[in-house]
């Protein structure tokens, strides 16, 4: 375990591997910036998730909608407004289906309870799939595409969501995991090429996996207390990048806030492209 990087983010998130360019990025949502490897790019409003378009484009989830990055001139241009009528809002948590949509979360800036909402894009069109969440999290995709998971960081609680072909909620959510027993807040989250689901836990500095069943299988420690999200990627995806944050920590020490690159022992999937 090694520190990637060493620019401290006050609330790192939005983990992602860019296949096409082979680089990590990641977001610092409160300081309003993206980072890779020997680049920034700073906005005007928050940002915290991201998908791929193509080589040189990301689609964007900000605190008033949808943006377009141009990753080589910085240009950040509006693509859909989410939420922009709604201040005491930012978005949060997102990620790539397999079907090349883009689900992202919404949040309220004090986590204010129920103020939170997830939304898929899909081809132009968004539509806002699960209302009354705190704080939305662990967006991420069974490696089929049949299945969605997310959570409630505020409520300990993660549902698994079962899909239709075209990448659209089938049927009702389910309960996969309810962690209050144990205390642990559950994050950002990716799945790995079995199917594991790995998800960051808040407070405890570690990315934690469990099997399609529901059970823990693996834990991988962090220097940093508050793991935020995980991505898998490298050359042969078995590398994870963990952010981590330094928000609501009295007294951070140097660890707090970098993000971490550990080896768990299992491979990711390459991240689906959106399609616009």
């Amino acid at each position: 375990m090694i520190p990637f990087d060493t620019r401290i983010c006050e609330l790192g998130e939005g983990a992602f591997w860019h296949q096409l360019r082979g680089q990590f990025f990641w977001f610092d949502i409160l300081n309003r910036r993206l980072l890779s490897p020997g680049r920034e790019w700073r906005f005007d409003r928050m940002a915290s998730a991201a998908a791929v378009i193509d080589r040189d484009r990301l689609m964007v989830a900000t605190e008033t909608g949808l943006a377009i990055l141009n990753l080589e001139n910085g240009a950040l241009t509006d693509h859909i407004a989410i939420e922009a009528d709604r201040p005491e809002t930012r978005s949060n948590d997102g990620r790539a289906d397999r079907q090349n949509g883009f689900w992202f979360s919404t949040m309220g800036k004090r986590a204010e309870p129920g103020a939170g909402s997830i939304y898929r894009y899909f081809r132009g069109r968004v539509e806002r799939l699960f209302t009354d969440i705190s704080i939305p999290n662990a967006i991420s995709f069974a490696p089929d595409g049949r299945s969605a998971w997310f959570a409630d960081t505020a409520r300990g609680i993660v549902w698994s969501q079962k899909l239709d072909a075209e990448g659209w909620p089938e049927g009702e959510r389910a309960i996969f995991l309810d962690l209050n027993a144990e205390g642990l807040n559950p994050d950002g989250a990716t799945v790995d090429s079995e199917g594991g689901l790995w998800i960051a836990k808040w407070g405890a500095g570690a990315v934690m996996r469990y099997g399609p069943d529901g059970r823990r299988s693996h834990a991988v420690k962090v220097g940093g207390h508050h793991a935020s999200c995980p991505a898998f990627g490298g050359a042969d995806l078995g590398d994870m990048l963990v952010t981590t944050a330094r928000e609501g920590i009295k007294a951070p020490d140097m660890h707090q806030g970098l993000p971490w690159l550990v080896r768990p022992g299992f491979r990711g999937l390459p991240e689906p492209q959106v399609i616009l």
